[in-house]
């Protein structure tokens, strides 16, 4: 069985709405009858506590009680019993329930908004690298997730209210009325700076969120870099496109009142579209050009060549994005060294020129297939061939060998398996589908 998951938030003691309402009736009659609640809602609510700790003793197994994986295993559920009579574990899953406040003004309690949708004639003009970059301001801050609670720039500190900052609203939307300040596009044209938005009409704190478009972190768009506010505080994470759950029920939004290209519109001489110069960059350097570089590099399809994702301190990464790109204009020589000058940023800047080729298609440099999955019976205990070889030195290329002391050999053993699920685990994984042994999903993501 599954175990069921409590939540409690503090409603606002004048607040309108009919969520904070029926909670300050359910908290009323939670009160113990010394503390003047009702004797008979105070021993249901107690029983109701009993009951739910025994369920999650007890544990569960069946077909219901887990999710369907890419390996083809399942993810128990939460206080499923496990095979080998060992206690259950409650485990932190990647996709927290962000319940949210509705449309309001800044550093003000929520209240009712406006009903119609904001052309581009009457919202405030900003760039793709502007909206990434006041995300990436909670990011550093590790704003603390709040329903009720305003940071300090007057932004409520929910999912919804992140994206009004972002997007420089001049209130507090919510997910009920963000698709009022954009235009519905496809996923496959997202660009950083857009969002995914899932709003729940029949119960709006029921799986309702919002994330921000980073660009991708795969060749094969299935992963995105995920600006959210969710709890415990704001995030920057590889997330599966489009969300951990409720993932067809995601629809791609761009912002009105963005001025178009990857970071700006063609023509702008902001300090935001203005090369840095060529000493931002190299060896050595840490600074906010270098992320911002990063975040355009993978906008274009570069997302393959970080395993954690841009970020202030250029990499061999960083080189090597750069480097694609160069080539994927048909520059060579010194004009694709890997090192950004004035033409390979105002390309990038102005959305300009041809995107970075998948790995492995026509004209993408030092493309090399990806070899096939030799099938899961290769790598269990006893085995001993060339896969687990070939294995082994992946997983150290990728910086999962830490449990090697000699290897990797063609020998199956624990050392491989422990590496194995080290990477499972840094894919958000758990349960089954962490389980150490590679199947078919996690064999392609580490080749890839």
């Amino acid at each position: 069985m599954n175990a069921p998951v409590f939540e409690e938030y503090e409603p606002a003691c004048d607040c309108p709405c009919g969520g904070c309402a029926e909670q300050r009736r359910r908290l009323a009659r939670g009160l113990s009858p010394r503390a003047g609640g009702h004797p008979a809602a105070h021993g249901a609510r107690r029983a109701l506590v009993l009951a739910t700790a025994a369920g999650v003793a007890l544990g569960g197994t069946g077909a219901g009680a887990g999710e369907a994986v890419a390996d083809g295993g399942a993810r128990p559920a939460l206080g499923t019993a496990r095979a080998d009579g060992a206690a259950p574990s409650l485990v932190a899953r990647p996709d927290p329930q962000t319940p949210q406040g509705v449309s309001g003004p800044l550093r003000r309690p929520p209240s009712a908004g406006p009903s119609k949708t904001y052309s581009v004639d009457t919202l405030r003009k900003t760039s793709r690298a502007d909206i990434i970059n006041r995300a990436k301001r909670w990011v550093d801050a590790k704003v603390p997730y709040s329903m009720t609670k305003y940071w300090s720039d007057g932004y409520r500190q929910d999912c919804s209210g992140y994206v009004s900052m972002a997007w420089n609203l001049d209130g507090n939307e919510w997910t009920g009325s963000l698709s009022r300040f954009g235009t519905r596009i496809d996923r496959s044209d997202l660009q950083p700076g857009d969002i995914l938005l899932f709003h729940n009409p029949s119960d709006p704190t029921k799986g309702s969120h919002v994330t921000i478009f980073g660009g991708w972190t795969d060749y094969t768009h299935d992963h995105y870099l995920a600006y959210e506010q969710t709890r415990p505080n704001t995030r920057a994470l590889s997330t599966p496109m489009a969300y951990w759950n409720n993932s067809a029920n995601y629809v791609a939004y761009r912002y009105n009142g963005v001025t178009g290209g990857t970071g700006g519109s063609p023509g702008d001489t902001s300090a935001t579209a203005a090369f840095p110069g060529a000493k931002s960059f190299g060896t050595g350097e840490d600074n906010a050009h270098v992320t911002r570089l990063g975040e355009m590099l993978v906008g274009r399809g570069g997302g393959r060549f970080y395993e954690v994702g841009p970020g202030p301190r250029w990499s061999e990464a960083d080189r090597r994005a750069t480097k694609a790109f160069q080539r994927a204009q048909g520059w060579r020589g010194a004009e694709a060294d890997g090192l950004p000058g004035p033409d390979t940023w105002r390309y990038l800047v102005n959305g300009l020129g041809k995107d970075i080729p998948a790995a492995g298609a026509a004209g993408s440099p030092g493309a090399s297939a990806r070899p096939a999955f030799p099938g899961k019976d290769r790598f269990r205990p006893g085995r001993s061939n060339s896969h687990v070889t070939q294995l082994g030195k992946r997983l150290v290329k990728r910086g999962y060998g830490r449990h090697y002391v000699s290897g990797p050999g063609p020998r199956w053993t624990e050392a491989d398996r422990r590496n194995v699920e080290a990477f499972q685990r840094a894919q958000g994984w758990r349960g089954s589908a962490a389980d150490g042994y590679p199947g078919p999903e996690t064999w392609r993501r580490l080749f890839a």
